[in-house]
């Protein structure tokens, strides 16, 4: 039995671009703490071989401090590590796989076509190929065999399944069919996709180790089991420090600052959050307050603004008065109004100009 981790995608030194910069520093620095939590879950779990998937690092310019953190993390780990790089950390003579001196339990591989490795104390042999540069248009899947020796055959590779384009290494159910693989360890998809049975091979996407931005919302991780006679057991094991999440808080006329930590409450101090503000108000809400009153309960937070005007406000132009000939100038408007862009300004002004007349602060 062969007990075996697949990660992928974890785009060290990523910008992050959307945080501010001293938490942009911070989620870098997390990442490289990540790998060295990986080590130690590889040796604690008794895991023989790490199959990495590509996309390790964000760009072909890698932090020194990343670089030697990673390949120290690598080399800590008691078991065989291969690594398919990707589109965005291809194997070229200036990457950081050609030109570091990686530890002899690491092997990168080099060439834009398979190549195996033989492991006879696992009875098994590990594939792979490597991105040479941003674009792989050519399937590296295409008319491999693996042969029926009784040994079992594992690949990693940086590819997109049933991909309309071909840009990102494109490979077909039929490739993999007739792969004779036991398991297809694949990168480049951000989203755990679960073991799926191809003909006998079993292939996964383990999805990417932390997300990065609302795109990849909730739990991130990697895939790990174990492979013994043709037969795969892999699970997916959560392990990222932050998740992004997006939540709709509807506030329907109540205190947005209440509403948003009854839904939330404080199992998000460690997350990334979006809030999208739905429901009818009477009032503007001021995201900038807003945000000021629950920032310290995130990590970053994101507010939009999505509430409509209360039917009740629009009620009250019929009086004769200064607010009730505001109100019908602006809702003739409202009505005449071309597009919801336009009718979304003028509630706006209708929050202002109430604001206004009754001396309250927005």
């Amino acid at each position: 039995m062969i007990r075996l981790l697949h990660a992928a995608d974890f785009h060290l030194d990523s910008a992050f671009g959307a945080l501010t910069a001293e938490n942009a520093k911070l989620r870098r620095r997390e990442g490289r703490d990540i790998i060295r939590k990986l080590s130690n879950y590889v040796n604690q779990n008794a895991v023989d071989i790490v199959l990495l998937a590509g996309d390790l690092f964000d760009g072909e310019t890698v932090y020194r401090e990343t670089l030697e953190s990673f390949s120290a993390a690598l080399g800590a780990m008691n078991a065989q590590v291969f690594i398919a790089p990707g589109n965005h950390d291809p194997y070229t003579s200036r990457s950081p796989y050609a030109t570091h001196v990686w530890p002899d339990n690491v092997h990168i591989f080099s060439a834009n076509k398979i190549e195996g490795v033989a492991l006879p104390e696992l009875g098994c042999v590990v594939y792979g190929a490597a991105f040479t540069s941003a674009e792989q248009s050519e399937s590296l899947l295409h008319g491999f065999r693996a042969p029926d020796d009784g040994r079992t055959h594992l690949m990693v590779l940086h590819a997109d399944l049933d991909a309309v384009s071909a840009q990102y290494d494109r490979i077909t159910r039929e490739e993999v069919r007739e792969s004779g693989l036991s398991y297809l360890a694949l990168g480049h998809v951000h989203r755990a996709s679960g073991i799926e049975r191809i003909g006998s091979t079993a292939a996964a996407y383990c999805g990417c180790s932390e997300g990065r931005g609302f795109d990849e919302l909730g739990e991130k991780g990697f895939l790990c089991g174990t492979v013994e006679h043709g037969n795969v057991q892999m699970e997916f094991v959560p392990f990222a420090l932050r998740r992004y999440e997006v939540c709709t808080v509807a506030i329907d006329g109540g205190s947005a600052e209440e509403a948003v930590r009854a839904a939330v409450g404080r199992v998000a101090t460690d997350d990334i959050y979006r809030i999208i503000l739905t429901g009818e108000t009477q009032e503007e809400i001021s995201l900038s307050k807003l945000h000021a009153a629950l920032a310290g309960d995130f990590f970053h937070l994101e507010l939009r603004d999505q509430t409509r005007m209360s039917r009740d406000v629009w009620a009250r132009r019929d009086e004769d008065s200064l607010r009730g000939l505001f109100l019908r100038d602006l809702r003739a408007q409202y009505d005449a109004a071309a597009d919801e862009t336009q009718r979304r300004r003028i509630e706006q002004a209708v929050r202002f100009g109430l604001a206004a007349l009754d001396g309250r602060e927005l």
